[in-house]
């Protein structure tokens, strides 16, 4: 499998290719029409979602290149990419969706309460304080199962959808860089997340989950 696209035109997107390299890298879903995947950028480097099509899983590199960009604590990265992308198929959800809301709530785990360092995403905050957790795994765990219950499967499927329960305070920032980051780790590429943000639906690059378990 592989085949990469090159062009000495610079940065070009490629629809009719997009279900056929999402399939190669185990995502089997049917994009919308005017969703678009990146393959080279100005320099030549091909990039994003469909870049790196001999790997099992490019899903995990991708994950594990914006924890590394950011400086995660979460470590080492290439363990905490594959498991955040099984998160995200227990449930059935697009696997940029969770490390999207780490990054805005706490820069990826960076910026936690000091009486909940594991509590990544903002998640179980309440008057007697904040829900913590034995570890970063547990933590995504429970904010994944929750998402998808309570928010996804009644309807609230996008960024700015998700905000107006999650954090209805919010002026619409918090949506916005949910969609910015998203945006990134499409095109593993930070300046590309900040240009090309769309309201992407969270289920649009998820895996059916009916063959896995949701996570207890």
């Amino acid at each position: 499998m592989g085949v990469f696209l090159t062009s000495v035109a610079g940065f070009i997107f490629y629809n009719a290719y997009q279900k056929q390299l999402l399939q190669a890298i185990n995502l089997e879903v049917s994009p919308t029409p005017d969703a678009q995947i990146a393959f080279v950028d100005d320099e030549g480097e091909i990039k994003g979602v469909s870049a790196i099509l001999e790997s099992d899983d490019a899903r995990e590199i991708i994950i594990a290149n914006f924890l590394e960009r950011y400086n995660s604590p979460m470590k080492p990265y290439d363990y905490y990419g594959k498991k955040l992308v099984e998160i995200a198929d227990q449930n059935g959800l697009d696997f940029r969706l969770m490390p999207a809301i780490a990054m805005q709530e706490s820069g990826l785990c960076k910026m936690t309460n000091p009486n909940a360092p594991h509590n990544c995403l903002g998640f179980g905050i309440h008057s007697r304080g904040t829900l913590d957790f034995e570890s970063y795994e547990a933590g995504f765990e429970r904010a994944a199962k929750e998402i998808k219950e309570k928010y996804v499967d009644i309807g609230l499927e996008t960024p700015e959808a998700i905000m107006r329960k999650y954090t209805p305070s919010s002026d619409g920032s918090w949506a916005e860089a949910i969609k910015q980051f998203m945006a990134e780790m499409r095109y593993d590429d930070r300046a590309k997340g900040k240009v090309l943000k769309t309201n992407d639906n969270v289920l649009e690059l998820a895996k059916d989950s009916s063959a896995s378990p949701a996570v207890d």
